[in-house]
């Protein structure tokens, strides 16, 4: 009697491990690289097929839980950096005032703030401005922070980000970054 519940888990067992072994061939992790920055919880491909987590793809993500539907919204998001009225791209090292200005167009929903943040090249990130909007925005706008100095300590990128919340989530989503090259004295 006692062989019977052995082989009866030995059968069990080996049924089992064949069955991960099998989801395990057909799910596969995969690294995910977009504009040639690695994303840490990448990607997996199914059947041929590449599946990528869409909040990394930079846009408006919303889910209905009631329809079971994602909606991904990418705007047309223009930065434009300026000290004082002269637009800039590359800095020195040191500190400087500036401000980004935003045009937002192609925007298939309603918006209610925004928030601008730069991100030095060890990862930190400081927000520059965030601001409700007064009333929800849709289709486009321009929106303007104000002045804001930042010491730009070493050399290298530091990325400008501009995030927006839908009026239905309480997420900021990011939209759009800018990068400024940072260079040594």
């Amino acid at each position: 009697m006692k062989w019977k519940r052995v082989a009866a888990l030995v059968v069990a067992f080996s049924l089992l491990s064949s069955s991960l072994i099998y989801a395990d061939a057909a799910v596969q992790k995969i690294r995910l690289i977009i504009n040639g920055q690695e994303i840490d919880d990448g990607g997996y491909m199914a059947d041929g097929r590449a599946y990528v987590p869409v909040r990394e793809l930079n846009g408006l993500v919303e889910y209905d839980d009631a329809t079971k539907r994602v909606t991904f919204t990418q705007p047309n998001v223009d930065l434009f950096l300026f000290k004082g009225d002269t637009p800039f791209g590359k800095v020195s090292v040191g500190k400087l005032k500036f401000n980004v200005f935003c045009q937002v167009d192609s925007l298939k929903g309603d918006v209610s703030s925004v928030k601008v943040t730069i991100k030095g090249p060890d990862g930190s990130e400081k927000s520059i401005q965030s601001q409700d909007l007064g009333k929800e925005q849709k289709d486009n706008f321009w929106f303007r922070t104000n002045d804001y100095t930042y010491d730009f300590k070493s050399a290298g990128k530091y990325t400008i980000n501009f995030y927006l919340k839908p009026s239905k989530s309480r997420d900021y989503d990011l939209v759009s970054e800018k990068v400024i090259n940072a260079i040594g004295n």
